[in-house]
């Protein structure tokens, strides 16, 4: 299916593409699982915190008001002649009555009675009343004490404090250390997986048939190898760090809750069908509008490719504003795009998160808390206070898995887009070689198309001997092209055979073939680099005096020699910086340093002037020399000399033989020839 066709990722393919993303992280599966396993640790002391206070509160703060005994001696605290102690360090045969210290709104009591817990207190005197419901207990002997005998009661106490704070600021160092061990553990692997899958695509595009490039946008594919693997970089890097740690938060809370109390854990756990439920819906919202808006981006990117490209006719033509206005169309289709998932995520993930976060302690609080006091305690202030914290950083998480859902989404439709790439059709690049043709090339009765039902080429005869020249020419569409892919194996043959020195094409290996064939274009290519690195293209085994008798040969030498770094000159993007008759040179020098045995040239003298062309013709002859040659002439004036002339029309052979034959004819090849040479003429008059 085509890219901009996808509007959602089925399941399957969803699956598969998962699967795959899972392939690549097990490459480096050590460090990311021990990443993760440090996330588990970081999360764990992370949230030992709500415990901890829970602790201090229950045993050390509130606990100020509980299990106080008079013993007889050997007590932790002495007041008014007497000595006290927490009835669990008191042995039961010394104790002698159990006692209170209260709080109210005038401070702590000493009171010589054991005093029920909850309740409204109020003080009388030395008479203290708690009022809980209908029902009213009343206590005297009542006796304030002063700050000096509240902190002799709390003392032990408040070491423990300082202890328990002291361990959990060890354990929040501890958990920030191990969080950035596992994050350069995950990023590290992320990066890696990355450069991992960059590699493979480009090494998969080299394999990949020409057809693919013939039919896909440059830009698109462009766009796969940069912006969606930078995409899956930060699923990688990012989301599944993310997500993760919140699974795992998540999951200790849960488990932290029942800790604490079983009916809070029960209670807790309806949390997870309303998450579960809420992604769903997010994910059937935001699916379609993920996959538009990466397919845009490809669109934006193949068209600014193609401008990028053709800003010469762009300009020449005065085209800025209707290019513009294309551009602008797409643009604020993908501006509206991403509107409709940011409407999406901030009313799915920050608003609704934090609205049932709220809900969800006010209930507890109406509920439990309420429950709590006036009932004389279900839950135990420590308990309440750790499930409130509990419950707040629960919906932490809950946000942050929202929040990657859309990257999340982004992510798995770049990846689908990545893999669907890697998962076309490539050809290994063979090792097999085979000794240097000899040059005869028959193509018999050969048949093409490349849409079936669409013939290209229709029953082409053609033999070429060793080192004869055959000149193609045609009008535009006449499959002068489509025989030069054939013979270099871009394409093969629909039906019919395609020999060389006897043998099937289709039964050699393709890298073999194009081991002694050279290709000279029109419109040369040279790559960024140096004029030795785009003669060699980057081969190391040739030599410099190969490279020397070949520029000597092409005649290139004479402005070669008159750079500032001669063969070392730099070379811009495109050889922008030199003549295009200096790039063809160039290009000649090329192929005769790489010796082939058999030279296809795509009229390499049509986009030249007449004197570099007079220049190019001299070169011509010591290239073609003692090669079979296959040239796409668009100059007939160029092709008077070759072996056979083959005049195509619509696929089909209509003529062919030398240029003399066929202009004796007075055929196709007669009248094209003479209206060249009528035109030419009017350009020299003129």
């Amino acid at each position: 299916m085509r890219e901009q066709d996808q509007l959602v990722l089925d399941p399957v393919r969803r699956r598969t593409t998962i699967r795959s993303l899972v392939r690549y992280a097990m490459q480096v599966k050590k460090p990311i699982f021990l990443g993760l396993f440090l996330l588990v640790l970081a999360v764990g002391a992370e949230l030992t915190g709500p415990y901890i206070a829970k602790i201090i509160i229950d045993e050390h703060i509130v606990a100020i008001e509980k299990d106080w005994v008079e013993v007889e001696n050997d007590g932790t605290v002495t007041y008014d002649g007497r000595e006290f102690s927490k009835k669990k360090d008191a042995p039961n045969d010394s104790i002698v009555r159990e006692i209170s210290i209260i709080q109210t709104a005038k401070g702590f009591y000493f009171v010589p009675d054991l005093v029920a817990s909850g309740g409204v207190r109020k003080i009388e005197g030395e008479t203290l009343t708690v009022t809980r419901g209908d029902t009213v207990d009343t206590y005297t002997g009542a006796e304030k004490l002063t700050e000096g005998e509240v902190y002799s009661f709390y003392s032990s106490d408040l070491k423990a404090v300082l202890w328990l704070s002291l361990l959990y600021i060890v354990l929040l160092v501890i958990a920030a250390g191990l969080n950035w061990l596992q994050q350069i553990l995950l990023q590290r692997s992320a990066h890696k997986i990355v450069k991992r899958m960059r590699l493979d695509v480009f090494e998969h595009l080299q394999r990949i048939p020409v057809r693919y490039f013939d039919q896909t946008p440059i830009g698109k594919i462009v766009s796969r190898v940069t912006n969606d693997t930078e995409t899956i970089r930060d699923f990688y890097l990012s989301v599944l760090a993310r997500v993760f740690s919140a699974i795992i938060t998540m999951a200790g809370i849960l488990v932290a809750m029942f800790f604490l109390d079983v009916r809070l854990g029960l209670v807790s756990l309806v949390i997870i069908p309303i998450v579960f439920f809420w992604i769903k819906i997010f994910q059937k919202l935001s699916t379609t509008n993920n996959f538009k808006a990466r397919a845009l981006v490809a669109d934006m990117n193949g068209q600014l490719n193609e401008n990028i490209q053709t800003m010469p006719i762009i300009q020449a033509y005065t085209r800025e504003k209707e290019v513009f206005a294309e551009f602008e169309a797409k643009n604020e289709e993908n501006y509206q795009t991403r509107r409709k998932l940011l409407r999406l995520d901030a009313l799915m993930t920050h608003n609704l998160s934090y609205a049932m976060k709220n809900l969800a302690l006010a209930v507890l609080i109406w509920v439990v808390a309420g429950q709590s006091i006036s009932a004389g305690g279900i839950l135990s202030l420590g308990i309440l206070y750790a499930y409130i914290d509990y419950v707040s950083r629960l919906f932490e998480p809950v946000t942050q898995i929202m929040n990657q859902l859309s990257p999340l989404q982004q992510a798995l439709v770049s990846a689908d887009r990545m893999f669907q790439l890697l998962d076309e059709d490539g050809e290994d690049v063979e090792k097999e070689r085979i000794p240097r043709f000899k040059g005869r090339v028959e193509f018999k009765d050969v048949m093409f198309s490349y849409d079936e039902g669409v013939p290209v080429l229709q029953e082409i005869d053609i033999e070429a001997k060793p080192g004869e020249t055959i000149a193609l020419v045609g009008h535009t569409g006449s499959g002068k092209s489509s025989i030069m892919n054939l013979l270099m194996r871009f394409y093969d043959p629909t039906a019919g055979r395609l020999l060389i020195d006897g043998q099937d094409v289709l039964e050699l290996p393709k890298q073999a073939v194009r081991d002694h064939m050279g290709i000279v274009l029109q419109d040369p290519f040279l790559f960024t680099g140096t004029i030795r690195t785009n003669i060699t293209l980057g081969n190391p085994d040739i030599p410099e005096e190969r490279i020397r008798k070949a520029v000597e040969a092409v005649g290139a030498d004479r402005f070669i020699d008159r750079l500032p770094n001669g063969l070392d000159e730099v070379v811009i993007e495109k050889g922008a910086t030199l003549s295009a008759g200096e790039r063809q040179l160039i290009s000649f020098a090329r192929a005769l340093v790489f010796d082939p045995a058999i030279l296809v040239l795509d009229e390499a003298t049509a986009s030249v002037d007449s004197e570099t062309e007079a220049l190019i013709q001299e070169a011509l002859l010591t290239l073609t020399k003692g090669r079979t040659t296959f040239i796409i002439a668009h100059r007939l004036s160029t092709i008077k000399d070759a072996d056979e002339i083959v005049v195509l029309d619509h696929g089909r052979i209509i003529e062919r033989g030398p240029h003399d034959e066929l202009l004796a004819r007075r055929g196709v090849y007669a009248k094209m020839y003479a209206l060249q040479s009528k035109r030419n003429q009017e350009v020299k008059t003129s």
